[in-house]
């Protein structure tokens, strides 16, 4: 199926709707409930880092049932072990969200005077306030109810490739990296609660309805096979 027949023809399952539901919590907050636009956008920010620290719980899990797994590299396949997977993950993954973190905590001036661009980053739990909670609280059960529960329920740590593990959230946080430092450059010009509700469907948009999922899936295949014929 096309991506284009697969847009139109997809029925929303319950998961589809919790990622709706989470990331239309921001909007009626700031819409109705006189929530702060640059709170909203910290609690995008701070979305990469829950889906962060998911992902090597998810690893770690992994690693104790399956101890190695295949890592493909320039058509050649290697056993190496899952601390590996979770240190290359945790290093590679920790530069995309320090970087975001960085020139949006910068752009939109929430960064203490004299600290340095990596002070969000490093203590972002400084920010949480009772609307952020709220904020944090709905995606993190929107990520838990639909991602982390059905991979332990499913046992997927079981047969699930540790490659693919970790590159599962860098769909979503490549989408979430550019609306979250678009949106501080809209905040600067003090528009932030006018683009929220684009930014947020747009993000609804990327996460229910683009399968990168199944991208990534052929994508591993096909590095398998590659490294097969090697």
């Amino acid at each position: 199926m096309s991506q284009a027949n697969y847009l139109f023809s997809k029925k929303l399952k319950r998961d589809d709707w919790l990622i709706i539901i989470s990331n239309l919590i921001p909007v009626f907050g700031v819409l109705f409930l006189k929530w702060s636009a640059v709170e909203v956008f910290i609690v995008y920010a701070m979305e990469t880092l829950i889906v962060g620290l998911l992902t090597v719980l998810k690893l770690l899990i992994t690693t104790f049932y399956q101890k190695q797994d295949n890592w493909y590299n320039k058509g050649t396949t290697t056993k190496v072990s899952g601390l590996f997977f979770i240190t290359f993950f945790i290093m590679h993954f920790g530069i995309f969200a320090a970087v975001q973190t960085s020139i949006f905590s910068q752009v939109a001036v929430i960064t203490p005077p004299g600290k340095g661009m990596l002070y969000f980053f490093f203590h972002w739990w400084e920010y949480i306030n009772k609307d952020i909670g709220y904020m944090l609280g709905g995606f993190l059960i929107s990520y838990l109810v639909r991602d982390f529960f059905p991979f332990l329920q499913n046992k997927e740590y079981k047969t699930t490739p540790m490659m693919l593990l970790m590159f599962q959230p860098y769909g979503r946080i490549l989408i979430q990296q550019f609306t979250v430092i678009v949106g501080s450059m809209f905040l600067n010009f003090k528009l932030g609660v006018a683009f929220i509700l684009v930014f947020a469907l747009a993000k609804i948009f990327v996460e229910v309805f683009l399968n990168f999922e199944d991208i990534l899936k052929k994508t591993m295949a096909s590095l398998a096979e590659k490294s097969g014929k090697q």
